[in-house]
């Protein structure tokens, strides 16, 4: 009966942290909401969609700050992911035993960098880096709208770039912890079949696609949040474009920007508004995540076993 309830006790009192994280959340949202009012009775959903932001004339739209945030997100993704779980699997699979620390140590050193470091980095190293690569790119593709704009430097491509580089340690070292927790008889089953050693590192990748994909959303998350390094090297004009090479906006860089300006209550709603919606997406996309964790790692249905007819029961 002791027992009992100290398991009761220990189990109500677990429940109430995760209770109190839970009302952290409820609590940031909530004011949030409140502090930006004034902004959401004004404009409505219709403050999502338009992109018009013009403080002096009392109009604010968040469309060019979501699609800057989402677009250099998405596209620093496609660029780190590779890299990051390739030196995830030489790491944890291929690299000599003498190296291996000296790589971890390096790896976890890039994460260590304040991002202010990334941006002064950017600022002299990589955005001269991408005016060179646009100047020599043919004709031909600088007419696409992918690639179109003056070779400023600044723009969305920067952005994605540095964003990618910061999110590979994070990635790269939560895939790496999950390839060494895969059991050694995964393996071994797989060259006892006769795998090569290609195969068999798939079957342990496929063994950790869970926590992999968990990874790779972890690197997401980092990079939607991500505020100096960006503001500094993104060119912060608020436009909708597809081009890599345009100078765009981030949600997280206008609140660092133009914070500090807001020079009447609307003006500073919207801005917390901002905040708000760059939460709110947060939430919408960490939810997707579990919900892929969830339906990749549900297990399989089991195949019915099929009852023999009475004519093969016979010739069995």
């Amino acid at each position: 009966m002791q027992w009992a309830r100290k398991d009761l006790g220990f189990r109500i009192s677990t429940g109430l942290f995760g209770l109190v994280l839970i009302s952290i959340v409820a609590a940031i949202g909530v004011e949030l909401t409140r502090q930006s009012w004034l902004s959401i009775s004004k404009f409505g959903f219709a403050f999502w969609r338009t992109q018009t932001w013009d403080p002096v004339a009392g109009e604010f739209g968040a469309l060019p700050f979501i699609w800057g945030t989402l677009y250099s997100s998405i596209i620093a993704l496609l660029i780190a992911t590779p890299v990051a779980l390739g030196i995830a699997i030489f790491i944890a699979e291929l690299c000599p035993a003498r190296f291996r620390q000296p790589l971890v140590f390096l790896t976890e050193l890039l994460a260590a960098i304040p991002s202010i470091v990334y941006g002064l980095w950017g600022i002299f190293v990589l955005v001269p880096l991408v005016r060179q690569f646009q100047v020599a790119l043919p004709d031909p593709l600088r007419v696409l709208p992918i690639f179109s704009g003056p070779p400023f430097g600044v723009g969305m491509l920067s952005a994605a770039l540095i964003l990618a580089i910061m999110v590979v340690p994070f990635t790269s070292s939560v895939a790496r912890e999950v390839l060494k927790s895969v059991p050694r008889t995964q393996r071994e089953a797989a060259y006892a079949l006769g795998a090569t050693r290609f195969e068999a590192i798939r079957t342990a990748l496929y063994y950790a696609r869970t926590g992999i994909i968990g990874a790779i959303m972890l690197g997401f998350g980092r990079a939607l949040g991500e505020t100096m390094a960006v503001t500094m090297v993104i060119g912060n004009n608020p436009q909708v474009s597809l081009s890599l090479f345009a100078p765009q906006h981030t949600m997280a860089a206008v609140i660092a920007n133009e914070f500090t300006e807001a020079a009447d209550d609307l003006y500073l709603h919207a801005l917390i508004e901002i905040g708000l919606v760059l939460f709110i997406i947060t939430l919408i996309i960490n939810s997707l995540s579990r919900l892929l964790l969830w339906t990749i790692g549900r297990p399989g249905k089991a195949i019915p076993k099929r009852t023999p007819t009475p004519v093969q029961a016979t010739a069995a």
